[in-house]
C-alpha cells in the first residue's frame, strides 16, 4: 500500500513480539501495540492513536480497539465462518466473537469485504447496509507462477514427493473438510498418491487417527515453507480443495497461478475466485469428488485446458489492484468524516 500511495505516511502497528521489518522504510513507520494484552490493545493504544491525530485507521484484520481511535475507521472482513458454523472452531473466543468483532463492524465508517460471499454474510449476520460494504478481492503474489523442472526438483527431493500426486494444502481442521477428500480418494480407481501439506489445527482428533491408519499412498509433509509453496503447487498433478467454507480462497488461486489444475468446492466464495477455471464439486458429495479426481488424473487434455484457464483467471487478481481499490475506500472514508 505504501508503494501505491508514496505521498501518504503510514504508521503500522504490529502485535508485541511479532517479527517486524529490520528497519523503518521510507514513509512507513513501525510500532508495537502496547501491552498488557487487554488494557494495552483496547485502552492504552487507542489513547495513543487519539493523541497522534491520525487521518484514518485501517484495520486489515477486521478489528478496531474497544476504545475510540479519534479518526475515521475502515476494516477489512475476511471471513465470518465462525458465526455461520461455530462448531468448526475452538470454543474459547467469546470476547472476540461476541464483543470485539461485532463492535468493530458496527463502528467502522466503511467495510471492505474480500468477496461477495463475505459481504452477504456481513449484511445477513450484522445488518450492515449494502452501501457501507465495498468488495475488493485479494491478490496473488507474482512468485506463484509456472516453474521449470530445475526449480522444482530440489523441493521434490527434500519432501520425498512422488512423480504424480493429488495435493491438499491447508490447516487440518474441520472447515477444510479433509474427510470428504479421504473418502473420495479411497474410492478412486488406480488412484494417484495423496500429499497433505498443512499443520494441525483444532478439533482434529478423529482425522489424526484416520490419517495414521492410511499407510502407503499418503504423504504428510506438514507445514511447507512459504518459499517452497510455488514449487509444491507446480509439482502436483492437481490441487484438491474440498473446504466447506472460505472467505476468499487463496489456496486455489495460488495453485491456478502456478498452472496447477484445481478441483474445489462449489460453496461460499470459491466459485467467485475460480470462475470456470476449476472443476467444482459439492463439499459433501463423495461420489462427485471421486469422479472429478478420476477425470483430472486420467485426462491430459482436461488438465491442459484447466492449466490454461487457471493461469488466465489468476492473472485477474493482483495485490496492486487490491491496494489501489483499498486506498480509494480509505480516502473516501477520511474525506466524508472531514467534510
Amino acid at each position: 500500500m505504501s508503494i501505491e500511495r508514496p505521498q501518504h505516511r503510514l504508521a503500522v502497528y504490529l502485535p508485541r513480539g511479532a517479527e517486524g521489518p529490520p528497519a523503518q522504510t521510507g514513509s512507513v513507520v513501525y510500532h508495537a501495540v502496547p501491552g498488557p494484552l487487554f488494557a494495552g490493545r483496547h485502552l492504552i493504544w487507542p489513547a495513543q492513536l487519539r493523541r497522534r491525530r491520525f487521518d484514518v485507521y485501517f484495520g486489515a484484520a477486521a478489528v478496531l480497539p474497544l476504545g475510540r481511535t479519534g479518526c475515521p475507521s475502515v476494516i477489512t472482513l475476511h471471513d465470518l465462518a465462525i458465526y455461520r458454523h461455530p462448531e468448526w472452531f475452538p470454543a474459547r473466543q467469546p470476547l472476540s466473537t461476541r464483543v470485539i468483532v461485532p463492535g468493530s463492524i458496527r463502528r467502522a465508517d466503511a467495510i471492505i469485504a474480500v468477496s461477495n460471499n463475505t459481504a452477504r454474510d456481513a449484511e445477513e449476520l450484522f445488518d450492515v447496509p449494502p452501501d457501507q460494504v465495498g468488495v475488493i478481492p485479494l491478490g496473488v503474489s507474482p512468485r506463484f507462477h509456472p516453474l521449470a523442472r530445475e526449480d522444482t526438483d530440489p523441493v521434490r527431493a527434500r519432501l520425498g514427493l512422488p512423480e504424480r500426486f493429488i495435493l491438499f494444502v491447508g490447516a487440518i481442521e474441520p472447515r477444510k473438510n479433509l474427510d470428504t477428500l479421504l473418502d473420495a480418494w479411497a474410492l478412486v480407481s488406480g488412484r494417484l498418491p495423496l500429499v497433505v501439506a498443512g499443520g494441525w489445527g483444532w478439533r482434529d482428533e478423529g482425522i489424526r487417527e484416520r490419517l495414521s491408519r492410511l499407510g502407503p499412498g499418503l504423504t504428510m509433509v506438514g507445514e511447507v515453507r512459504p518459499e517452497s509453496l510455488p514449487a509444491l503447487y507446480n509439482l502436483a498433478t492437481c490441487l484438491a480443495h474440498p473446504a466447506w467454507y472460505e472467505g476468499f480462497g487463496l489456496t486455489p488461486l495460488e495453485a491456478m497461478a502456478c498452472g496447477t489444475p484445481v478441483v474445489c468446492s462449489d460453496t461460499s466464495s470459491l466459485p467467485e475466485v475460480t470462475g470456470e477455471a476449476a472443476l467444482l464439486v459439492g463439499p459433501g458429495d463423495v461420489e462427485g469428488w471421486r469422479r472429478a479426481l478420476e477425470r483430472i488424473s486420467d485426462d491430459a487434455g482436461l488438465r491442459a485446458d484447466l492449466r490454461r484457464q487457471g493461469i488466465l483467471r489468476a492473472a485477474r487478481f493482483s495485490w496492486d489492484r487490491t491496494a489501489a481499490a483499498t486506498w480509494e475506500i480509505i480516502e473516501a472514508a477520511a474525506t466524508r468524516r472531514s467534510g
